[in-house]
């Protein structure tokens, strides 16, 4: 008997251009595997229709996000309000097909009595309220700042109203406490994330610069960027690429003073992935410890050495595989450190056995599915 199952998804999930993409595109591809008949629904706004999403799914629809003044509520946070779509809900109430909102921004028919008894599965990317309360201390602009903090605010609220509403499952163990403990959730738990990825592809051996990467129009991304060249590149001698999406002209000027530094712009996803592999150390501060670092997953599978903070590697279990540093000085240390010291095959073993169980994208589809049906 053929399973049949609705994903609605905040973005169009393709092409997968950064981490924020991994689980929603890989997801699909590895349930359309399982022989899930998917009938996918992406709210559109920056992004085109893709084709090649049919290729995993039964039926792809396409609904605009009310972006702007029409998106803004008083009562609803800002990522679920410009969701709301009344063609999406007819659509849905047409079988009883159980629902996989990808994010609490497709949450809100949650709300809606005609969904009450639905199965009803909320894939929770991060604890979106402590994310952007992190957005507000990253931003440097003061209309930013107001929004962000708003925005967390009406979330907090949210969260807490859905928290018992559905089966909830999280992307780390970190993120089911905080919703056990600050919201009461009893129906979560940890689904690791989907990856493109299912073997180490690290090259023993030296690289030849260290890399930052992410998407730098991200305030917190570029905030690490920052930090990097004025409080731990500006006196070394070692090379840093920092690469990623949309690089602000303040961050390209900062890097262009310094002779050992240069930003990539927009590189395309086949560059970032040639960047990652061929640098000595991946270096990934975060002032962030919600979810979890797809960046950082990406440069454990196919970089070299890596050098962390706390927040970047908290409640991951991924501690064992990372040179961790909290402040500059540690991060120099570490850097002057690991340049000239060759990526060796035991640390190869180590990511295989901590990752290749873990974040195994068929056995997980498999737990989905279970989960679900």
């Amino acid at each position: 008997m053929e399973k049949h199952l609705h994903i609605i998804s905040f973005d169009v999930p393709y092409p997968v251009e950064h981490g924020g993409y991994f689980d929603l595109f890989y997801k699909l591809v590895a349930l359309n595997r399982q022989g899930i008949r998917i009938h996918l629904h992406c709210f559109e706004y920056r992004r085109e229709k893709q084709p090649e999403l049919e290729r995993y799914c039964s039926e792809v629809h396409y609904y605009p996000r009310q972006c702007g003044h029409k998106g803004f509520s008083h009562k609803l946070p800002y990522i679920v309000a410009s969701r709301v779509s009344a063609e999406l809900e007819a659509t849905l109430l047409k079988d009883d097909y159980p629902i996989l909102m990808e994010g609490v921004h497709c949450s809100y028919i949650l709300n809606d009595e005609r969904f009450t008894g639905r199965k009803i599965i909320l894939r929770l990317h991060n604890v979106e309220y402590k994310y952007y309360r992190q957005l507000y201390h990253s931003s440097p602009s003061l209309l930013r700042k107001i929004y962000y903090l708003n925005e967390s605010r009406l979330l907090k609220q949210y969260e807490n109203s859905i928290a018992d509403k559905a089966l909830i499952l999280a992307v780390c163990d970190q993120d089911v406490k905080s919703y056990r403990q600050e919201f009461g959730a009893r129906n979560i738990a940890t689904l690791p994330v989907f990856l493109p990825f299912n073997d180490i592809s690290a090259s023993e051996g030296i690289g030849c610069f260290c890399l930052y990467h992410g998407n730098l129009s991200v305030p917190e991304n570029e905030k690490a960027a920052l930090w990097l060249l004025t409080k731990v590149f500006n006196d070394l001698k070692i090379p840093l690429v920092i690469a990623g999406k949309n690089p602000s002209p303040k961050l390209e000027r900062l890097a262009g003073k310094h002779s050992n530094a240069c930003v990539v712009a927009n590189p395309s996803e086949q560059e970032m992935q040639d960047m990652i592999g061929k640098a000595q150390i991946n270096i990934l501060p975060s002032f962030n410890i919600t979810g979890v670092k797809l960046k950082l997953l990406n440069a454990l599978f196919n970089g070299r050495h890596c050098v962390v903070n706390e927040a970047t590697v908290q409640s991951t279990g991924l501690e064992p595989a990372c040179h961790i540093g909290n402040n500059a000085t540690a991060f120099k240390s570490l850097i002057i450190q690991l340049y000239h010291q060759p990526f060796a095959e035991e640390e190869i073993r180590l990511r295989k056995k901590l990752l290749l169980t873990h974040f195994d994208n068929d056995r997980n589809a498999q737990r989905l599915i279970q989960w679900i049906f």
